[in-house]
């Protein structure tokens, strides 16, 4: 019923000419007279002519309602008005605060929060009041309050956080700031989506708002999906499809990606009437599926929604041999047994009923990833052998203790060295009480694991006492003696549990511990993994950042503020440790947005006595050419009027006039609300657009949008910052960079051409491909960026990024390239240089390789005027030249430092002078020649 709310105006003022209408109506209210027709009369009968007194008629109340009905429009119209326009914020008077969930639950419809947040603070301008924004996706320490371009300003710069937003820890500084402003507001963008307990911030909020107005916008249901708790099981994949409430997307797909981008399947899931969680099961091959690197929902744009998978969620291939002798009768004496049941769920279990040397031999020959062997003694010398390399080549031994391999001598497969003679059970080992466990170290593969209070051990094998002794111990017994030890062997590792796998010398096999531990001793079975390195060594495992998610889910390079992670702790996803890949490239480890046990619930605003408003996703609808097409008709219908009361207008004249003005005003009427002239150009596009003409009158570099809205920001950037350092520089002055799009837009205007990489995009169309291949044989430059430098090894395997630029030129006549020589002419277009760096300083630069006409021929001189069509660089360029408003970097660098910002800028002027002037320097190498000519 209040809908009428949603018109605003751009200019308001101009509505203050509507009290202007009583004067008008005044003016309006007489009309002239209708002349009257008298024939000439002889001059006697003129003067017999008495003289009438004339006097104006009254305009008919119905057309003085229309000429001031008409005035109105005009000045509605000229005030600007909006359908659609978000409200007011609550209040005309004092500063506001505007408080912005900006975590990864904010990123689907982020672009709606900032249309939201940008009207909020023009409202508030619009009052000359303070505003603040206070960011929940990153630390506060104080509120501070600033004008409407500042906060804007801001606003334009923040960016969604790749992690739950803490709402709780804004509150300190938020309370401190209200308290000293009694008359603050609280505008509260909120992205309806909590975590955990909820009555802690609420209530926390509520006293700090007290009588102070709080309004919340949000969007009618919390629309995010998320992925957490991947499973690899026996028949499939599956992974857990969240949202906090229904809200109308009840089915979707999940994608599965590889390291390097491409799809390997997909599942589709749906959501049953009012549930809040559904699982998506991909079913392929488990080789397929170990090369999973990436879930995600199609059409998604947040970290929540995807989910990376490490090594610890591939499924291995696990053997198992027994030492004893096979009794299929009774299952639940056989030592491996209980292993096999606590495997089975993330492994494939491979168990040969044959003798142990069989076994293993076969076991061996199936590639298997980790062996167990449960009470196998003394084996042959080739047998010996064949583990020893398998331990060495980045197997996992798992030993567990026994009656055999107590009485095994001189066992090299051990990581440590077991007591001889001590070792015989029921001596001195055989307690009247069990002994428990003591806590996990910190660099224990097990640390965070609980200790369950019934698991008791009664025998055990005794370690030698040994210097390292302790670095090797995972796990102890409450009086230090060892029951888990480990040792790294080559690329692998050796681990021996010093209890039976079965409950002959503990109740171990039975408790949740057992399958927890086995769970993490598996997932350890990989050639190189840094944990087990770690642990090695007895310190706490940390791996640094490789490479992390921002907000939408896109991959970047780890941002400053990222901290190396323990592998031991809890892994999960925070302003320190966003999400990402850790670690080495071979073996890297995920840290995901949200944990495997997470939910999702719809954030609880009940007792706060806020004021809701929605968050409008529909476009403002500009009511301008209605009001003039109705404006227009009015004037129409006056006319007609005036000429129908002034007796000029016949009935027949009337209809046909009235046609007449009727066609006139619908075709206006039609052209006034016809689409824009850009939803025109997709149809029938003009010979030369304006955006052609200026870039053909002005000299400006132009970047290909990718799709991803914080590259694309980055290229723009980037070439501002470019062009600013030129126009400071050099006497060259170029325009602002434009955004294009190469299927569609004109490519010979523009001189150089910046090409930022992005994995997993779509590859360009053929259209799109000939017209690059035109413009860079028409003598266009192209700057293809992979921004791979800190990823790409050299002779190893192509980066995701390397493979789509591969992808890009397949259709491309790409000329031989080189690394950019130290005679290039491109190294001294403007300044002497040897390097081309950007955020990163160890990439590689590529150009046209240009042949040697001689043994003694200069290279530069040889080219002529000759430019490269084509630059490839791996160092990001667009980052390091990227400045602010004011000027400031927007980036960090690596290794970093003023002197490496300034070669970047360098290195740009120089290739820009190369491409728009061509080989010109390189006629310098012909200077003696010709002063000797001129005799100088």
């Amino acid at each position: 019923m209040f809908e009428w709310l949603s018109l605003g105006f751009t200019t308001p003022a101009v509505l203050l000419a509507l009290t202007a209408l009583p004067a008008l109506w005044l003016l309006l209210r007489v009309t002239p007279p209708q002349p009257r027709r008298i024939d000439f009369p002889p001059l006697r009968l003129i003067l017999d002519l008495a003289p009438q007194q004339e006097s104006p008629a009254r305009t008919p109340w119905w057309l003085l309602v229309l000429r001031l009905l008409v005035a109105g429009l005009v000045i509605v119209a000229m005030a600007g008005p909006v359908w659609n326009a978000l409200k007011q914020a609550v209040g005309r008077s004092g500063p506001v605060v505007l408080m912005v969930d900006a975590g990864w639950a904010a990123a689907p419809d982020w672009l709606d929060r900032m249309t939201a947040a940008e009207e909020i603070v023009r409202s508030a301008a619009r009052d000359d009041r303070p505003v603040a924004v206070v960011s929940t996706g990153a630390p506060l320490a104080e509120v501070q309050m600033g004008d409407a371009g500042a906060a804007l300003e801001k606003l334009r710069a923040l960016k969604p956080a790749p992690h739950m937003p803490d709402r709780a820890a804004i509150l300190p500084p938020l309370g401190r700031f209200l308290a000293r402003e009694r008359n603050a507001e609280l505008v509260w963008i909120a992205d309806g989506v909590a975590q955990g307990a909820q009555a802690p911030f609420r209530d926390g909020l509520k006293a700090l708002v007290g009588s102070h107005a709080l309004t919340i916008v949000s969007g009618p249901a919390a629309r995010p999906l998320a992925l957490a708790g991947v499973e690899n099981a026996a028949a499939g994949m599956s992974v857990r499809v969240l949202r906090a409430e229904p809200n109308g997307r009840d089915a979707g797909v999940v994608r599965a990606l590889d390291k390097r981008g491409l799809p390997l399947g997909e599942a589709p899931f749906s959501f049953s009437a009012g549930a809040a969680e559904t699982r998506a099961d991909l079913t392929i091959p488990v080789d397929l599926r170990n090369e999973i690197a990436r879930l995600d929902i199609a059409d998604e744009r947040s970290a929540g929604a995807v989910a990376l998978v490490d090594e610890s969620s591939r499924r291995r291939r696990v053997g198992l041999v027994s030492g004893a002798t096979a009794d299929v009768a009774q299952p639940l004496l056989s030592p491996t047994y209980y292993v096999a049941r606590a495997l089975t769920p993330y492994a494939d279990v491979r168990e040969p009923r044959m003798g142990p040397n069989d076994a293993i031999n076969q076991l061996l020959d199936e590639k298997v990833s980790m062996l167990v062997m449960a009470d196998v003694g003394a084996l042959p010398p080739d047998i010996r052998q064949k583990l020893a390399n398998f331990v060495d080549k980045g197997g996992l031994l798992l030993r567990f203790a026994g009656s055999r391999l107590a009485t095994a001598t001189n066992d090299e497969l051990s990581p440590v060295k077991l007591r001889r003679g001590g070792r015989a059970l029921g001596g001195a080992l055989s307690w009247e009480s069990p002994r428990t466990l003591a806590p996990f170290d910190q660099a224990s593969p097990f640390f965070g694991l609980p200790l369950p209070k019934d698991v008791g051990i009664t025998r055990q094998l005794l370690a030698e006492p040994e210097a390292d002794l302790s670095k090797k111990t995972w796990a102890a017994l409450s009086d230090g003696t060892p029951i888990i030890t480990a040792e790294r062997r080559g690329q692998g590792l050796l681990v021996l549990v010093h209890v039976t796998a079965d409950t002959t010398w503990s109740n171990l096999p039975l408790s949740g511990l057992f399958v927890d531990m086995l769970r993490r001793v598996t997932a350890l079975a990989g050639a190189g993994d840094p944990q087990v390195q770690a642990n090695a060594n007895g310190q706490p495992a940390t791996v640094s950042p490789l490479r992390t998610l921002d907000g939408f889910g896109v991959f970047q390079p780890p941002p400053a503020t990222a901290r190396p992670i323990a592998l031991n702790a809890p892994l999960l996803a925070s302003l320190d440790h966003p999400p990402g890949f850790y670690g080495s490239p071979d073996t890297p480890v995920a840290v995901n947005a949200l944990a495997a046990d997470a939910t999702l619930a719809k954030l609880d605003v009940s007792g706060l006595g806020a004021t809701l408003q929605p968050l409008r996703s529909e476009p403002p609808i500009d009511l301008r050419p209605w009001m003039i097409a109705l404006a227009l008709l009015g004037f129409a219908v006056d006319t007609l009027a005036v000429l129908w009361l002034g007796g000029r207008l016949t009935f027949g004249r009337a209809r046909r006039a009235a046609t007449t003005a009727g066609v006139i005003l619908l075709a206006g009427a039609a052209l006034l609300a016809a689409p824009p002239p850009q939803a025109f150009a997709a149809e029938q596009r003009p010979p030369v657009s304006p955006k052609e003409m200026d870039a053909a009158l002005t000299t400006r570099f132009a970047y290909v949008t990718t799709g991803d809205a914080n590259v694309d920001e980055i290229s723009r950037s980037g070439l501002a910052g470019l062009s600013s350092f030129l126009s400071a520089r050099t006497a060259l002055s170029p325009g602002d960079p434009a955004p294009i799009d190469p299927a569609r837009d004109e490519l010979a205007v523009y001189p150089i051409i910046y090409w930022p990489i992005v994995a997993g995009r779509p590859a360009p169309s053929e259209a799109a491909v000939r017209k690059l291949d035109d413009f860079m044989k028409g003598g266009g430059t192209v700057i293809f960026d992979t921004r791979d430098a800190l990823s790409n090894r050299p002779g190893g395997a192509p980066t995701p990024e390397t493979a789509a630029l591969r992808q890009i030129l397949a259709g491309v006549a790409v000329p031989q390239l080189e690394p950019v020589p130290r005679d290039h002419v491109v190294t001294k277009a403007f300044y002497l240089i040897d390097s081309f760096p950007g955020r990163y300083a160890d990439g590689q630069t590529w150009i046209e390789a240009l042949p040697r006409e001689g043994p003694d021929a200069e290279r530069p001189a040889r080219a002529g005027d000759g430019v490269s069509p084509i630059i490839i660089t791996s160092n990001d360029w667009a980052s390091a030249w990227a400045v602010g408003r004011r000027g400031e970097p927007l980036y960090p660098l690596t290794p970093g430092g003023a002197r490496q910002r300034e070669l970047a800028f360098r290195a740009g002027v120089n290739v820009v002078m190369y491409a728009l002037t061509g080989n010109y320097k390189a006629d310098q190498v012909h200077v003696p020649a010709l002063l000797e000519r001129l005799g100088q």
